[in-house]
């Protein structure tokens, strides 16, 4: 009980310092909820912000900072993917190429490597609008990763796309894979490109965006989605990490030289004051703003359960080729 005692004063202690590191989230008016979200920009200044549960719902604004209206989802009924929870889908990603958008989806449930990656195509964004187009990836008990939270990004050409997936298990994994038109094809050549060696191997949700001639990994770590604020170790609970490469397939380290692939992964945002266990980010350019990151996050002032997670964004700034906000 001392132990305990010294760590709550411990911590209690060192809250002022964890607070300065990081600004609060931008403004959310509207509604706020999300999960692992994804935020587009259409050309004519439209926001839309994609939300895991639900059909993968979708809310629309005209600014990043809200109001945010409900507008529908990107899936009507249940996915074409005939897995348990497939009216529930989870951790959107949304790319733009060539005139089409790709809505990249999981189907799973919570503890289960019965997973797959789907996703939906449309032109506009706009709910309604989107052709189910089945799967991508799978996985299984046999499976050395989990095929669920899943991000795309290009690579040093037109026509060079990579796909990353995974959570916990031997977390994230790398594929190539072609898209043509409406179909996207996985080609292969898998690989293992981010890894938490501790514990139960506590990190998912790789998000990679390019930035001039390199490639930086954003990776979701720790605790999450059922949280006791009053034992976990504040240090221990969702948090946003990052790693870089100058090739699009790795390998990643952080700014310390650590490698991902062996828990590396330099902290860009944390739990600091009310903001509580910030993860699921993503990163899109914003003419209006630059380069936005933007993650769902709990305040400790309302609540830290799962349907209490808020929409958060920040500007990133670029210092000696590393992202901080």
């Amino acid at each position: 009980m001392l132990f305990s005692a010294l760590s709550t004063l411990l911590l209690t202690s060192l809250a002022p310092i964890v607070r300065a590191q990081y600004p609060n989230p931008g403004a959310c008016s509207g509604d706020c909820f999300t999960h692992d979200p994804a935020v587009v920009k259409r050309a004519d200044g439209k926001y839309f912000r994609f939300s895991t549960l639900d059909l993968i719902g979708i809310w629309t604004s005209n600014s990043l900072s809200g109001p945010w209206t409900r507008s529908g989802s990107v899936i009507q009924g249940a996915s074409v993917i005939n897995l348990p929870e497939n009216k529930e889908l989870w951790a959107p990603d949304v790319v733009y190429i060539r005139g089409i958008y790709y809505c990249f989806y999981s189907v799973s449930t919570s503890g289960s490597q019965t997973s797959a990656i789907g996703y939906a195509t449309s032109t506009t964004l706009e709910s309604g609008s989107w052709k189910d187009q089945g799967i991508v990836v799978t996985s299984t008990g046999s499976s050395p990763y989990n095929a669920i939270d899943s991000n795309v990004v290009n690579g040093t050409g037109p026509n060079e796309w990579y796909l990353q997936w995974g959570s916990y298990w031997n977390n994230i994994y790398q594929a190539r894979v072609a898209i043509n038109g409406e179909y996207v094809f996985r080609s292969g050549n898998e690989h293992q490109i981010a890894y938490e060696p501790s514990g139960n191997h506590k990190m998912e949700g790789s998000f990679i965006w390019k930035r001039d001639n390199f490639w930086y990994q954003f990776l979701s770590k720790g605790i999450c989605c059922v949280y006791h604020p009053d034992t976990d170790p504040i240090d221990q609970v969702y948090h946003i990490t990052v790693c870089r490469s100058n090739n699009p397939a790795g390998p990643y380290t952080d700014k310390n030289g650590v490698a991902c692939t062996n828990g590396g992964g330099t902290t860009v945002l944390a739990s600091h004051g009310n903001i509580y266990a910030p993860g699921g980010q993503g990163v899109f350019h914003d003419d209006a703003h630059g380069d936005v990151l933007y993650y769902h996050y709990l305040d400790r002032n309302v609540g830290v359960d799962y349907k209490q997670s808020k929409f958060g964004w920040n500007v990133l700034k670029w210092v000696d080729g590393w992202p901080t906000i």
